[in-house]
C-alpha cells in the first residue's frame, strides 16, 4: 500500500500560501473550422498553487480564445485571497467558498468565474493527490486504469476532398486513436453526409465514428442527417440543434432517431446538466470540467448521470478527462488532438505524456493529475 504523504497532517494541515494563474496563447499553422466557429490559437490557462510545506500544483485547463486573459486575472485578483491559509486536501470546502463569487455578478461573467474555479479547483484536486500519494484517478474511485481514446476531427478547411477524410481516419488509427468526433453541421445534412460515408470507409467498421454537429442544425435538418448516416454506425451524434431551444430539441430528435444523443459542453454547472436529464434529452454527456467548476462539479454531474444510466464523455482537455472518465463506471472514451496544427501543447509541451496504443490511453500513474510541462516551449506563448 502506497505510504500517505508525510506533509498530511491532521492537527496541523499544511496551508495554501500563494496561487498564480498564467494565460498561454500559441498561434496555430492553420485555421481549423467546426459549424459554428473557426480555431487560428491553441490556448489554455496554467494554475499553480503553493502551500506552506513546500508541495506545489501545475495543471492547465480550457482553451479560452477570447477571454484568457481574464480568466487569469480572476484568479490571480478575486480567488487567490479566499483561499489563502485553506487546507487543498479539503477540495468540497475550498469550492464551496469560492463558488460564492458567482453570486455577485452578471449572467456575462459566469462563464469566465467558472473557468476560473475550475481553473483553481483542478489545481487543488492535484495537490490532494500529490499530499496523499496518489492519483487523481484513484482519488476518484479507480474504476479502471486504461480506457478507449478517440480524436477529434474532421474539420472544415477549404480546399479538402472527400477522400481526404478517408485519409485522415486512416492516419489516426495509425496514432493509435480508436475513434473520431468527426465535425458537421456546417453544410448541408446530404453534404455533411458524404464526409461521414467517406471517413467511415477509411475507418473501417469497427473504428468508433461519432458527429458532432456544434448546434448547426434545426431539429428538421438534424433528423434528416441522423436518418442518411444511420446505416453508418454512428456511436453518437452532438449537439445537433440551435442553442435557443437546444434542451426541448434534443428530447424531440431523440424520439425521431435512434443514434444516441450527446450534449454537455456548452454547461457550466452540474445544475445545467441535470436539466438535461430531467428532459430527457441525452444518452451521452461531455460536460468539460473547464468548463464548468473543475473536477469537483464534475463528479457531481458524473454521479447525476449515472443516478439516470447516462454515460460520461468529456470535452477535449485529454491529461484531465483520462483521470476522470477512468475513475468511474459510467466513463466511455477520453477525447484527443493527436494532430499537431490543432494542440501543439498536447504535441510538444507534456514532458510525460500518457501511453497511446491500440485505441486505448493508460490513466497515468504518478501522484494528482500527473503533468509534467515543458518551460522551455510553453514561455513563448505567455500572454498574462
Amino acid at each position: 500500500m502506497r505510504k500517505i504523504h508525510s506533509l498530511v497532517k491532521m492537527n496541523n494541515p499544511m496551508k495554501i500560501n500563494r496561487v498564480e494563474a498564467i494565460a498561454i496563447e500559441v498561434p496555430l499553422p492553420k485555421i481549423h473550422s467546426g459549424a459554428t466557429y473557426t480555431i487560428p490559437t491553441r490556448n489554455t490557462i496554467i494554475t499553480k498553487i503553493y502551500t506552506d510545506e513546500g508541495l506545489e500544483s501545475e495543471v492547465f485547463n480550457g482553451d479560452n480564445r477570447r477571454s484568457g486573459t481574464e480568466v487569469a486575472r480572476i484568479i490571480n485578483e478575486d480567488i487567490a485571497p479566499l483561499i489563502f491559509g485553506e487546507d487543498p486536501t479539503c477540495n468540497e470546502a475550498i469550492w464551496a467558498k469560492v463558488f460564492t463569487i458567482t453570486r455577485a455578478h452578471t449572467q456575462g461573467d459566469r462563464k469566465n468565474l467558472m473557468e476560473a474555479i475550475a481553473c483553481v479547483d483542478t489545481a487543488v484536486w492535484d495537490l490532494k493527490g500529490k499530499a496523499l500519494g496518489i492519483s487523481v484517478n484513484r482519488l476518484m474511485g479507480g474504476y479502471r486504469q486504461r480506457i478507449p481514446i478517440t480524436a477529434t476531427g474532421g474539420y472544415y478547411r477549404e480546399g479538402r476532398t472527400i477522400e481526404s477524410y478517408a485519409e485522415e481516419m486512416k492516419w489516426l488509427i495509425s496514432v493509435g486513436m480508436g475513434g473520431c468526433k468527426f465535425k458537421v453541421g456546417g453544410l448541408s445534412p446530404e453534404e455533411d453526409y458524404e464526409r461521414v460515408a467517406s471517413a467511415r470507409e477509411g475507418a473501417g467498421p469497427e473504428f468508433i465514428l461519432g458527429c458532432d454537429a456544434n448546434q448547426g442544425w434545426n431539429i428538421d435538418e438534424a433528423t434528416r442527417f441522423a436518418e442518411l448516416v444511420a446505416p453508418l454506425n454512428i456511436a453518437w451524434f452532438e449537439e445537433p440543434v440551435h442553442w435557443q431551444d437546444d434542451v426541448r430539441s434534443m428530447a424531440e430528435l431523440r424520439k425521431r432517431i435512434q443514434i444516441p444523443i450527446n450534449a454537455g459542453q456548452s454547461e457550466i454547472t452540474s445544475w445545467a446538466v441535470r436539466r438535461l436529464l430531467d428532459a430527457g434529452a441525452v444518452d451521452y454527456v461531455n460536460f468539460d470540467m473547464s468548463h464548468g467548476g473543475g473536477p469537483t462539479e464534475w463528479l457531481r454531474a458524473a454521479t447525476l448521470c449515472s443516478s439516470v444510466g447516462v454515460k460520461m464523455l468529456h470535452h477535449e482537455e485529454t491529461h484531465l478527462a483520462v483521470h476522470t472518465l477512468a475513475a468511474v463506471p459510467n466513463g466511455l472514451y477520453v477525447d484527443c488532438f493527436p494532430d499537431p496544427t490543432r494542440d501543439p501543447i498536447w504535441d510538444r509541451m507534456i514532458i510525460n505524456k500518457p501511453k497511446i496504443s491500440k485505441g486505448f490511453i493508460d490513466v497515468p500513474q504518478g501522484l494528482g493529475f500527473d503533468i509534467q510541462l515543458d518551460w522551455n516551449e510553453l514561455s513563448k506563448y505567455i500572454v498574462s
